[in-house]
């Protein structure tokens, strides 16, 4: 059994590049956003992104045009009631999850499975608040997901059998390369990197280095194809202090609490890329990976 329509949940920087690379794979995607300015930037983007992609030989003509024809655009979640998979892309925070999961187990049909890309949330306990707990599962993509390989999977206590197949299958189907990850806070990749991160903007507030003098440490270093403060332009400022936020309250790890110089950062607009300005200047912001 294939995948003829799945949906993501959430239009932010995420959820594009997780809808691209669901569209990229023949599959019919609807990207869900109650916000219709999200939903306008996130299809720029992704035409944006798909015309890059075949201007640089990542995507034949054709293979461009069927990607963006197979992506919808929505705010209404009547629109999901066929689909077979959904993959969550929302805040990181339990209650919003939880509401926007407990409509869809009113939309969706029964055969359908909810995956969240969750990354500092237990996975568990947002199956226990779905509506359907035998039928979710973790799926945490890496930024960008439209360029990066890799995602995190991981069952709740609740997940049967029939749903991890299907969530390995589906990853595996949309081009993706599943790791098997046990429901921990941070899985492997944000375990390590939410505090490595904050750990970079400490040296920063230490007067240690400038930030592109520690990307280049890093990449000369340990091989990095993006440094650290390059990286968390990418993933945007205010996500990371989310991230530290969310891990900080489950592990009480010191190193996950968000630096203060990264809070000021935020409060003062300076986000990253999606603002044009972090720890770097960018003419143009618009989404990584073109």
């Amino acid at each position: 059994m294939g995948f003829g329509h799945c949906a993501v949940a959430g239009a932010g920087t995420m959820g594009t590049g997780i809808a691209i690379t669901i569209a990229r794979s023949g599959i019919r995607t609807t990207l869900f956003d109650l916000d219709g300015s999200a939903l306008e930037r996130a299809r720029a983007q992704i035409s944006d992104f798909v015309a890059g992609s075949v201007k640089k030989g990542r995507l034949s003509q054709e293979a461009g045009d069927r990607t963006i024809a197979l992506v919808q655009y929505t705010s209404s979640l009547a629109d999901l009631s066929d689909v077979d998979v959904v993959v969550e892309a929302v805040f990181e925070d339990l209650t919003v999850k939880h509401g926007l999961w407990r409509k869809l187990n009113e939309v969706c049909k029964a055969e359908a499975i909810f995956l969240s890309n969750t990354s500092t949330l237990s996975i568990t306990e947002l199956a226990a608040g779905s509506g359907r707990p035998e039928r979710v599962a973790g799926a945490h993509y890496c930024l960008p997901a439209q360029v990066m390989k890799l995602v995190e999977c991981s069952r709740a206590i609740q997940t049967s059998d029939e749903t991890w197949a299907r969530t390995l299958e589906f990853v595996a189907a949309t081009g993706q390369a599943a790791v098997e990850t046990r429901d921990r806070p941070g899985f492997i990749l944000n375990y390590f990197c939410i505090p490595y991160h904050n750990d970079v903007i400490r040296l920063i507030e230490a007067d240690v280095a400038e930030p592109a003098e520690i990307d280049r440490a890093m990449k000369a270093a340990m091989g990095f194809a993006m440094g650290p403060c390059e990286l968390l332009d990418m993933i945007g400022l205010d996500t990371q202090v989310r991230l530290s936020d969310a891990m900080h309250g489950v592990t009480n790890d010191p190193r996950a609490a968000a630096p203060p110089l990264l809070r000021r950062m935020v409060a003062a607009g300076l986000l990253g890329r999606k603002s044009g300005k972090g720890f770097y200047d960018y003419g143009n912001n618009s989404l990584y990976g073109a």
